[in-house]
């Protein structure tokens, strides 16, 4: 399914009903309708993230909905698409934060790529229709998804923005791991604390403190 260590941790997921269903209904909306990310490209926040090597978690809600910008990862969007607002506002903050420079592109793969799980809470939408999916199952699986991680032997971090990510702070309950909580990004929430949170200084403190390496936020070739 996926490629990696993931495969091996959600093999009892993948085999139960309520997924098997969700697969169903998912192969029938693609066939249907036009969804997003492409089909291929569902599980690609696994893929580039193994369990292994997950030590961040940024939640997202579902994917865009907009032609051409979901692409397996929560808030990133493809090279040469336009930024969406959020991710705007996301890198304002990196640049208050950081001081680097606003990147042109809105693909996070680098980040992704060292540990930074972008994941969506659902993994899939129908064009224009944003939470289309949302009785899937997919939170069920994201769910899981989030207790596994809290049971990692190594501190992880929880980056929760926003009312539907603040939720699943139930689920993390091992006291080792740091939750990073604040409004969501979006233009409508974004001045109410978002801006000035230093959310991206505060998770490479962590990893230091707890003899991690830190990520590279730097998206500037």
């Amino acid at each position: 399914m996926i490629g990696n260590d993931w495969d091996k941790i959600l093999e009892i997921e993948f085999s139960k009903p309520y997924f098997k269903e969700l697969e169903n209904n998912m192969e029938k909306d693609y066939e249907k309708h036009t969804c997003y990310p492409p089909i291929n490209k569902v599980f690609d926040a696994f893929r580039l993230s193994t369990y292994q090597n997950t030590k961040v978690l940024i939640l997202g809600q579902d994917p865009y909905h907009n032609p051409g910008q979901a692409m397996g990862l929560a808030f990133s969007v493809p090279e040469g698409i336009k930024l969406p607002p959020s991710l705007v506002n996301i890198y304002k903050e990196y640049n208050s934060d950081l001081g680097f420079d606003i990147p042109l592109s809105g693909d996070l793969t680098k980040w992704a790529k060292q540990g930074v799980l972008l994941l969506n809470a659902i993994l899939s939408v129908r064009e224009n229709q944003p939470l289309a999916h949302k009785d899937y199952g997919w939170m069920t699986f994201t769910d899981e998804i989030i207790k596994c991680l809290n049971k990692k032997e190594t501190p992880v971090i929880f980056v929760l923005w926003g009312s539907f990510a603040r939720n699943k702070k139930k689920l993390i309950t091992n006291k080792q791991h740091l939750i990073i909580e604040n409004v969501h990004p979006s233009p409508l929430s974004s001045y109410r604390g978002f801006f000035g949170s230093k959310p991206f200084s505060e998770i490479n403190h962590f990893l230091t403190k707890t003899n991690q390496i830190v990520i590279d936020f730097n998206l500037k070739e």
